[in-house]
């Protein structure tokens, strides 16, 4: 995360930054780009923290299954949720895309259910009509075929 920040940095500066006020093109990936970065440093001094916690009580932070392959589910539905927003994006529209990542991606935590990740897809379609179409006018269609 914070390499791909300081690249937005970079990337950003390359244009004009303008001010709070008077926003040149280089603003956003610039501001994104630092929140990119602090996120980053907060994760990593946090699982610091978590391993020296951990260490400390003697307690091991489970990160795989009893067979002892790595826990994949959380990545795997996370990777198929972007590529199914990308796709329903393109030939489906904002709802379905919106539903689609935000209900894939919920089934990768086991403490989902399928009603729960169905009624926070459901809020997040909501949400998604509200900001991205009413509110900034997206020039993506709610719904489109093909």
């Amino acid at each position: 995360m914070v390499l791909i920040g300081l690249g937005s940095i970079y990337g950003g500066l390359n244009y004009q930054v303008g001010t709070l006020s008077h926003m040149g093109p280089g603003f956003f990936p610039a501001s994104v780009g630092g929140l990119l970065v602090l996120v980053g440093i907060l994760i990593a001094i946090g699982a610091r923290t978590s391993k020296d916690e951990a260490d400390d009580e003697g307690a091991s932070v489970p990160s795989s299954h009893p067979s002892g392959m790595p826990d994949m589910r959380g990545a795997i539905c996370i990777i198929l949720g972007i590529l199914a927003f990308i796709f329903l994006g393109h030939y489906g529209g904002l709802l379905p895309a919106t539903f689609a990542i935000t209900f894939i991606s919920a089934l990768g935590d086991r403490k989902n259910t399928v009603k729960q990740a169905l009624i926070l897809s459901l809020g997040m379609v909501v949400i998604a009509v509200v900001v991205f179409w009413w509110a900034l006018q997206l020039q993506l269609p709610l719904f489109q075929w093909g």
